[in-house]
């Protein structure tokens, strides 16, 4: 390898954090050639886990390092959210979380690329892409090992479990949680129901908040989101709410506020 190759390898190495993924088509945008590349691999600067994804000969990658790359790279929304980003916040700590599957969410039309889904991350990954939410609402910085990157904030992570409600999330679950929030930021909570276009996720988002009797509750002005009208039912055979004018699970309407 040339004293020009071997420089430029060195500026590509020192161009990312240790455990991230190089996207493909980043390294194209960024004058880095196929025959180039070839040139790494063969002299075991990168190797390829898929087409479209190289990481360093010998560096450890985690998922973590692929959801930078597509935030980073690709400019993608893709993040951790619902359940597994309360877990690394520190507000799911008291649920049976095996750790051994991971949620997803991104904005409507994006994908989970081939490489990302076929490599083995000792992980199942549960992906969701929607437009319920804004792409960047809600979304906050989390310092991993070397590198940073959004997940979602609590606020916006309890409306992912509620938009999951009741095929991939039991509500009584998000109840749970729920009465574990009870330092919500009220201007967050109203930009993110504002935005928010799921009826139903916002009428369950609010019902619980009463339920668990938080203070911040009182400082969201109601006027300004959308709880459209008519019934809505998330379980059948359950105990209609009125002054939510939803049908939730009869275990949870008689449930009692629990001290977590």
């Amino acid at each position: 390898m040339n004293t020009d190759n071997r420089t430029k390898i060195n500026q590509l190495l020192n161009s990312q954090p240790q455990g991230t993924v190089f996207l493909a088509s980043w390294l194209s945008n960024n004058g880095y050639s196929l025959d180039l590349l070839k040139v790494y691999r063969k002299n075991k600067w990168l190797k390829s886990i898929g087409t479209g994804a190289m990481i360093r000969h010998n560096d450890q990658v985690s998922f973590e390092g692929a959801i930078y790359a597509l935030q980073k790279q690709a400019n993608l929304s893709i993040h951790i959210g619902g359940k597994t980003a309360l877990s690394y916040l520190g507000k799911s700590h008291y649920l049976d979380l095996s750790g051994t599957k991971v949620i997803l969410f991104g904005y409507k039309d994006e994908k989970l690329p081939t490489w990302f889904i076929k490599h083995h991350w000792n992980i199942k990954t549960d992906y969701h892409s929607s437009s319920f939410l804004s792409a960047e609402t809600g979304l906050i910085d989390l310092e991993f090992k070397t590198f940073s990157m959004q997940i979602s904030g609590a606020a916006r992570a309890i409306l992912e479990c509620l938009y999951l409600v009741p095929k991939k999330q039991e509500l009584l679950e998000c109840y749970q949680i729920m009465e574990g929030l009870n330092n919500l930021r009220p201007k967050v909570v109203q930009t993110l129901l504002e935005e928010c276009s799921s009826i139903k996720v916002k009428r369950l988002f609010l019902y619980l908040a009463d339920k668990a009797g938080h203070q911040w509750v009182q400082y969201l002005n109601l006027d300004k989101i959308n709880l459209g009208t008519g019934k809505r039912s998330v379980v059948k055979n359950g105990v209609y709410v009125p002054k939510y004018q939803i049908t939730v699970p009869k275990e949870l309407e008689e449930s009692e506020k629990t001290n977590l």
